[in-house]
Parts: C-alpha cells; structure tokens; sequence
C-alpha cells in the first residue's frame, strides 16, 4: 500500500533538488557577472533560452503561465524599487522623472512603430503594438545593474524612477491598443487616451491611498511577531494590485507608488520589512527572466530572420531614438553633460518588454511570434551590451559611481517606542555638514552625534571629528529641528 505514495513521492523530491540546485546556480551567477561584466538577467534570460532548445520540454510552459508568474515577480521588484526610491530623493527629481517616464515612453513607441513600419514593413497595428513593447525601460535590469552601485547626484534617482515610472505607461498604452483589436482609426486615438488616462489616475489614486492605509496599519496594529511584518506589507502590495487592476487602473504604479511612500518613513520593524523586500525582489527577478527566456528558441530567432530586424531596431533604439527623442526632455534639468549622456545609455530594456510582448503573443498569428522574437532580440541586446557598458560609460561620463561594498555585521538596540529625536543620515558631497567638526555642529545646529561610521568601520569620536562625505551619522535632534539638509547634497 505504501508504494504508490513512495512513487509519488520520490519524483517530486527529485524535482526539488533540480530547483534548489537551478537556484542556487542562479544566485552564484552573480559571481560569474562581475567577472564577465555581463549584468545577471542577461545570464538568465540567455541561458534559459539556450536550455529551452536542448532541452524542448522546459518550453513547454503556457503563455497565460508566463504572464501570471511575472506579473507577480514585477510586483515584488517594483515595490522593492519604490521602496529604494522614496520620497525625499523623489522629490529631487520628480518633474524629470515624470516627464521623460510619460512623455518619453510616449515619443519612443511612436518613433519605434514608424521605424517598424518603413523599414520591415511591419503592419500598421502590429508595429504600434511593437513600439509600445520596446519603449519602457526595465527596473529589474536597472535595479540589478546599479543594485552594489551607488551613482551620486540626480542621474541614479532618474534613471531609477523612470524605469518605474515609464512601465505602468507602457503597459497601460498597449492593454489600450490591444483593447481596439486592431481597429485603428481616428476615433481610436480618443479611446486610447481615454482608457490609458484612467489607468494612471486610478492607479496613482490607489498607490497613494493604499501606501498612506499601509503605513498606519504598520504604525497602529502590532502584530505579535516581527516575521509578520514583512509579511503584511507584501500581502498589502498585491491587494493593492488587485484593487487598482479591477477598479480599470494600473495596478504596476499603485504598487510603485505604495512602496516610494513606504521608503523613508519611519515605521516599527523597518530594516526586517526593507531586507525582506530586497530578497524577494532578488529572488523574483531569477524567476522573471528564467520564465520568459524559456519561451524563447535561439534557433528559431536565427532561422526566422528576427535576429537581424531585432538587431537594426535596438542599435537605432539605443543610438537614435532615445538619445533624439529623450534627450531633450532633459535639458531643462540641471545635469552636466556626462550625466545626461549617462542617463540616455542606461535606459535599459528587459522582463517588462518581453511582458508585453507576451501580451501581443497571445493573439496567436505568426506575424506575432515573429514580434514577440524581435522584442526579445533587443531586450539581450539592451541587457548584454548597454547594461554591460553602464561602468565604462559612467566613468567615461565622470558620473561618480561607487561601489557599495556588503557588510554582513551589524549592531544595534531595539526600543519600544519610535524615537522621536533620534535620526541616521549619509553625509552628502557638498553638505552643509562636509569638513565641519563634530563639536562645531554640536554648539550651533542642535543636534548631538551619537555615533559615526566611515567606510564600513565605527570610529572614535571627539569634538574635533570632521564629518567626510559618505560619513554615516546617528544623531539626536530635539524637535522640531529637522536636520536633513544639513547632511544633504546641495541640488
């Protein structure tokens, strides 16, 4: 009686230890990515693809299963995104943010469907669909990339916002391009700018009265354990997407929206929320790339032809069309020429593109794999050349960009209550409190340092200290003094 049970058994634990090793194999690429230069969702996206063809059962996944699965995963990474955000670097590039992750989607999956159609002769319908496809950038590969990197001044917070920003856009325009079933007429501009409006203000509605709900119930309901924590916020962040998705919104930007708002607020339990966010997040990007490289036959993209059109689009996506249509979106933001230079390079493209792509794949012509093909064509070449260069390119652009180096030991105290005096800062290039003793802050800004840490190791501390950039501080501050500028970059 007990052999069926163990027949059944053993398979599925067999099918466990293929996972856990495919994990952890994945996880220690990231080792291999630092060698190669090559950012890590190339390696899953491209790996995933080659052992799709030797092995064609592992492609055997569902379209309708790729969609759900990372749809998920981008939930968990977009939240995560938003979180690294928050509101006070926000607020130091918001206008820009908005502008070229709106208005420079926009430009880009226009530019991209003529391109499409005069070049390729791709229909009408099909290369705006394919525009739409190719214009966002992508936060899991910009996350990843600049993930142990830390790039000073605005560049780092646009580029990381507008991958954020520009993915609830790219998939609201195509869900409102699918929605006219390749009926284009002049009547359908309307419509299409109608159903796209709702989706961004209904989303943008929901992420901040979600994120604003999420934040009291982290403050206002104790929960009996600390595990718990992280826990409510992720169940909170897909409720959220279930709500502004069935109230007709955009469910990617309430959820993007929720975690900016998350970011820097002062919560119980905030380091356990933010690690466990940042593991997930690490662990849905594997998951989101393995899935949609696995839908893909290498050799099929080289006998179909794809693999030309897809190479022709995204040389004039990264050397034409981004640099004519969004450069100038940022020339009324205060960069140097380096950065915005640098900013243009790493709009990078990955799982969102390749998303949507599942979208259009879904109408099952061959005309569609084809499209489907040609997305992911430029998405690793996005990944493996753009994303690859990103170090090169910032150094040659003088956009300092630091390594974050891990640090696996930590101390501190946990207190009952929020301590209302008590503040940590990173002193910034230029600060007011840069080359300042401690003892001079100490007589004229109100504020006691308690501890200081430089380059990862606590130091000693005694009135004449001088405070250095990069300096970590804790200090107290008695209310309602808000030292924050004291320690900030001048803008």
């Amino acid at each position: 009686m007990l052999r069926p049970v163990v027949e059944s058994i053993e398979p599925f634990g067999l099918t466990l230890l293929v996972v856990g090793i495919a994990m952890s194999v994945a996880l220690l690429s990231n080792r291999i990515s630092s060698r190669l230069r090559i950012p890590a969702p190339a390696i899953f996206l491209v790996g995933a693809a080659a052992a799709s063809d030797l092995f064609p059962a592992l492609g055997g996944l569902s379209v309708d299963v790729v969609e759900k699965v990372v749809t998920v995963a981008l939930i968990m990474i977009l939240f995560d995104g938003g979180m690294g955000i928050g509101v006070r670097k926000l607020r130091v590039a918001v206008t820009p943010i908005l502008v070229v992750g709106v208005v420079g989607t926009l430009l880009t999956a226009a530019a991209m469907a003529v391109l499409a159609h005069l070049l390729f002769g791709v229909p009408w319908s099909l290369a705006l669909l394919l525009g739409t496809a190719l214009a966002p950038t992508d936060p899991a590969v910009v996350f990843s990339v600049l993930g142990n990197r830390e790039v000073r001044g605005r560049a780092g917070v646009i580029i990381e916002g507008e991958s954020g920003a520009n993915d609830p856009v790219g998939i609201a325009l195509l869900v409102s391009l699918l929605a006219l079933g390749g009926d284009l007429h002049v009547g359908a501009i309307g419509a299409v700018a109608g159903t796209f409006a709702v989706q961004m203000v209904v989303g943008a509605a929901v992420g901040v009265g979600g994120g604003w709900l999420m934040l009291q119930a982290i403050r206002r309901l104790p929960l009996p354990s600390e595990g718990l924590y992280p826990l409510r916020t992720l169940a909170i962040s897909v409720m959220l997407y279930g709500l502004a998705t069935a109230a007709g919104g955009s469910g990617f930007l309430a959820v993007f929206i929720a975690g900016i708002l998350l970011g820097d607020a002062r919560a119980p339990f905030k380091r356990e929320i933010e690690r466990f966010h940042s593991s997930l997040a690490g662990l849905a990007e594997i998951v989101a790339f393995v899935v949609l490289g696995l839908t893909v036959s290498l050799s099929d993209v080289v006998r179909s032809g794809t693999l030309w059109v897809g190479f022709v689009l995204a040389v004039l996506l990264a050397f034409v069309v981004r640099p004519l249509l969004v450069g100038p979106l940022l020339l009324a933001v205060r960069l140097t020429v380096g950065e915005r230079v640098f900013v243009l390079w790493s709009g990078l493209k990955g799982a969102v593109p390749i998303l949507l792509g599942t979208y259009i794949l879904a109408g099952g012509n061959s005309s569609d794999r084809l499209a489907y093909d040609v997305i992911f064509v430029v998405v690793a070449f996005s990944v493996v050349v753009q994303g690859g260069l990103v170090p090169t390119v910032a150094a040659r652009c003088k956009v300092r960009m630091d390594e974050v180096e891990p640090r696996p030991f930590a101390m501190g105290i946990r207190l009952r209550d929020e301590p209302e005096s008590a503040r940590e800062y990173r002193v910034g290039p230029g600060a007011a409190a840069e080359g300042r003793t401690v003892a001079q802050l100490h007589r004229s800004e109100n504020v006691w340092i308690s501890v200081l840490v430089r380059d990862g190791v606590p130091v000693h501390l005694t009135g004449d200290t001088v405070l250095e950039a990069g300096d970590e501080v804790l200090l107290l501050a008695e209310p309602p003094a808000e030292p924050g500028p004291l320690f900030s970059s001048p803008h």
